[in-house]
């Protein structure tokens, strides 16, 4: 044979060889997303809160996102009958608050204070003007290929073109939360996205639809709970006009007081851990 067809021969036998290995090995890969509750499930729940109420706010339709340890977009998912029937900027601020959720907690183990999660909502007040934390939301940018790229028609749907993605984005208002699943260890895989409505109902919808998923075993947090929940302790500094929290990890109210008190007993009724949805007569306003 010609040594020059022969060196080519053996060349492309060995490219065929690299890609039926490299295919192999992939084949053989857990799904990055394997640990995390899949699109349908992530709709269901986030369908059924929304749809039961009790969530104050404006009772707008909602988008969720999750997002897997290393922010690549597993699901995303929609409460209403059509995309449109919620707020489109929603879609992409939902994964921008998983991302956010997922980056700033850790891992039990890690940290100054083992297992410390940290919602988006934990996150507002230090990142305002003279904030310890200032100018955080614009560290990790949106990819906007991923996030306004693909079919319209398949946003909120398993095929959603941001899945299996990564998505970046920091959010610094509620409704991100982290999530920790046990099963012998507890471990930190991901974060949960939801908007659509006041941020203070986005908080509160995502923890019940966390807790819905049972993917809500947080280790620890800022709150007085000892959890990732949303801390109302903003004044405003008459001084200077700016927004103060009385411990660092405030959020401002939304309303009146509803969201507030709604927020305040979630811990009691739909408490961290393995018990799965509102406990009855744990709090007056236990839904």
């Amino acid at each position: 044979m010609n040594t020059k067809i022969r060196s080519a021969v053996q060349v492309g036998l060995f490219v065929v060889a690299l890609a039926f290995t490299s295919s192999s090995v992939l084949a053989g890969s857990p799904s990055p997303c394997k640990d995390l509750p899949g699109q349908a499930q992530v709709q269901a729940a986030l369908s059924t809160v929304v749809g039961a109420g009790g969530n104050a706010g404006l009772a707008n339709d909602m988008w969720a996102t999750v997002v897997d340890r290393d922010g690549l977009v597993c699901a995303v998912a929609f409460s209403g009958g059509s995309r449109g029937d919620q707020w489109p900027g929603s879609r992409v601020i939902s994964a921008q608050k998983a991302n956010t959720a997922n980056a700033f907690s850790l891992p039990l183990g890690a940290g100054g204070i083992s297992g410390l999660a940290l919602s988006t909502a934990n996150l507002y007040s230090a990142v305002q003007p003279g904030g310890s934390l200032f100018g955080l939301q614009h560290s990790n940018p949106v990819d906007t290929g991923v996030a306004y790229g693909g079919n319209s028609d398949n946003y909120g749907q398993p095929n959603d073109s941001m899945v299996g993605q990564k998505i970046g984005g920091v959010n610094v208002f509620g409704g991100g939360l982290g999530l920790y699943k046990s099963g012998g260890t507890l471990t930190l895989i991901g974060g949960i996205g939801v908007s659509g409505d006041t941020s203070c109902t986005d908080h509160i919808v995502a923890w019940k639809v966390r807790d819905a998923l049972n993917v809500d075993n947080v280790p620890a947090g800022v709150s007085v709970t000892g959890d990732d929940n949303i801390i109302h302790d903003v004044t405003v500094d008459p001084a200077t006009g700016h927004t103060v929290s009385a411990g660092g990890f405030g959020h401002p109210k939304c309303d009146a007081g509803a969201e507030a008190a709604i927020a305040a007993d979630l811990p009691a009724c739909f408490p961290i851990g393995a018990v799965v949805g509102p406990v009855s007569g744990a709090a007056p306003s236990c839904p």
